[in-house]
């Protein structure tokens, strides 16, 4: 079946490359009202894949490309952070097994109800603004590199090859991930990762204390990282990272970190071996 205006058609085509998906309502706001997608799809130019959600014909169905659409959507920019950021990285091994799957996302707005929903191995979590200030979580599409270092974010290439994701550095995701802690159990988990940190940038990552409004994620962060003795601690400068006051419990009955005043496990040493 052939299309009345196919200029306006492959416009669309080369803006979806080969796993960019686009949204009815994108479709819409851009000039092609439903009855244009309808035959399109009729014709085989879009296939959907999800209520709602189309893919270019022949193109292929990904995570990155499903996470690439919402970081080029001004209304659901997120960024990949934490756990799966971590594991992108390098560091899946120190994670607690079948966790790598699960895409984890940061940002100000929940990405469409649509993510969910496509027929991907991968699942999605959103993490929503996370620990650290909203001045971190503009939106990113256009965003020079420069910009998002300052925030701890970084563009890497993915392995579709289909164009740059927005991610979290090191130094942010494993601030992400100590926000998280809730119980022992994570707190091993992050002491093995800590463990492997031999090479972080301490500037960097002074930035990023800073940015962090987490007392918890800092104090559980520097206090992991001294319980290890990593050699760019002490080049940390910690002047202007708030720190809070008093003692922190974050495991009842745990012992108390006499520099950080955080309670950590007694036997992390004997989950560590």
């Amino acid at each position: 079946m052939s299309d009345s205006n196919p200029k306006k058609l492959n416009s669309l085509l080369i803006q979806l490359g080969d796993t960019q998906l686009v949204s009815a309502r994108w479709l819409r706001t851009h000039g092609y009202p439903s009855n244009l997608v309808v035959r399109y799809v009729a014709g085989g130019w879009l296939v959907p894949v999800a209520r709602g959600v189309y893919l270019r014909a022949g193109g292929r169905l990904t995570w990155e490309g499903a996470v690439r659409t919402l970081q080029g959507d001004v209304s659901s920019s997120v960024h990949v952070g934490g756990r799966f950021a971590l594991s992108l990285q390098g560091h899946e091994h120190y994670l607690r097994l079948g966790d790598a799957g699960t895409v984890t996302l940061y940002g100000l707005r929940r990405p469409p109800a649509w993510l969910a929903k496509l027929p991907l191995e991968q699942r999605f979590a959103f993490m929503g603004l996370g620990s650290f200030d909203s001045a971190s979580q503009m939106f990113l599409g256009g965003v020079p590199d420069a910009a998002l270092a300052e925030r701890g974010l970084f563009r890497r290439r993915p392995v579709d090859g289909d164009g740059a994701l927005v991610c979290s550095t090191v130094e942010r995701a494993m601030l992400e991930l100590c926000d998280g802690v809730s119980e022992p159990t994570l707190v091993y988990e992050i002491d093995a990762l800590m463990q492997s940190m031999t090479t972080l940038s301490p500037q960097r990552l002074a930035q990023q204390l800073r940015h962090c409004r987490s007392i918890k994620a800092k104090r559980l962060f520097l206090a992991l990282a001294h319980r290890h003795q990593h050699a760019w601690l002490p080049h940390v400068p910690l002047d202007g990272v708030d720190l809070g006051s008093g003692k922190r419990a974050l495991v009842p009955g745990g012992r108390l970190d006499p520099t950080y005043l955080i309670t950590l496990p007694t036997d992390l040493d004997e989950h560590l071996a």
